[in-house]
């Protein structure tokens, strides 16, 4: 079994459970995450079957978009909903001082992990120390927000759509605009809507996808080379293909340094990515085993 299921994780249950869950469904021996979504947050999630999670890194470094609801006035210690409540105090912002905050975080920006993230220190996720009362020092990371958009104010909720580059903790962006405005906030609800080419009206859930029968099941699934459509694809003769299964670089016409491409045999059969050498060559980095 080998290819790429779009989930569409409900809330309530860890990335983990649910692919664990498909991972039953397909009898799949071999089975990876793309990145994680947590409990409270539902959308998208691209899972890796057999052979396709080679290639699982491609989407973990792609742009995302989200949809989002933020509650004004209260924080907690996560920065959402799941969390024990610290402050309290009383929003006066109204839709233009949202859109004015918005402003302020869209473009390249330094963002400070959470603690409670998966990040890791001294060989331990962030989010032990954090159940333990530890802070850990945390450096901020360049992030980029390509564009957010105020969908909907009422209250002291308002909801956006967020693009964003890898790395970008919403929860974090929860907090920090309730920061610039003065009164506090955290994240209320989350929806992945797309990984990189992956879009959320492309997935399935796990209800339907249990109720379809092995073969339907295995319809569902994408080839695992839509992974790494992002990159450049070349195609191979019947000698060099059978040299680069080998492990041998080839040599290849108008390739770029440095560059790495998608490669195919001479049947357009996917046979894995490669990086052109400093000799011009193309050298495999991860081929996909041909049965």
């Amino acid at each position: 079994m080998s290819g790429v299921l779009l989930l569409d994780k409900p809330v309530g249950i860890t990335s983990n459970a649910a692919l664990q869950h498909a991972k039953r469904l397909y009898r799949a021996s071999k089975a990876g995450l793309t990145g994680i979504l947590d409990p409270l947050a539902s959308g998208l999630l691209p899972l890796c079957f057999g052979e396709a999670t080679k290639f699982a890194q491609y989407p973990t470094d792609a742009d995302k978009s989200y949809e989002v609801v933020i509650k004004l006035g209260i924080t907690t210690d996560t920065g959402d909903s799941e969390g024990q409540v610290l402050t309290r105090q009383a929003s006066t912002a109204g839709r233009a001082d949202i859109e004015r905050a918005i402003k302020q975080f869209t473009g390249t920006i330094l963002q400070t992990p959470p603690m409670y993230s998966a990040l890791k220190h001294q060989g331990q996720p962030l989010y032990k120390y954090a159940r333990q009362g530890i802070e850990i020092e945390r450096a901020p990371r360049q992030i980029s927000l390509h564009r957010i958009t105020l969908l909907n104010f009422e209250g002291d909720v308002f909801s956006l759509s967020v693009d964003c580059s890898k790395g970008t903790y919403i929860r974090v962006l929860a907090e920090d605009i309730g920061r610039f405005l003065g009164c506090g906030a955290h994240l209320i609800a989350l929806q992945r809507t797309r990984v990189g080419n992956f879009s959320l009206a492309d997935a399935y859930t796990l209800d339907l996808i249990e109720a379809l029968s092995e073969t339907e099941r295995d319809l569902r699934l994408l080839p695992a080379d839509r992974l790494v459509e992002n990159l450049p694809g070349v195609d191979l003769d019947q000698d060099a293909a059978f040299y680069l299964r080998q492990g041998q670089a080839v040599w290849q016409p108008k390739l770029q340094f440095q560059q790495r491409y998608r490669i195919y045999d001479e049947k357009h059969v996917f046979m894995g990515v490669g990086e052109v050498d400093d000799a011009g060559r193309l050298a495999p980095k991860r081929l996909v085993v041909q049965r």
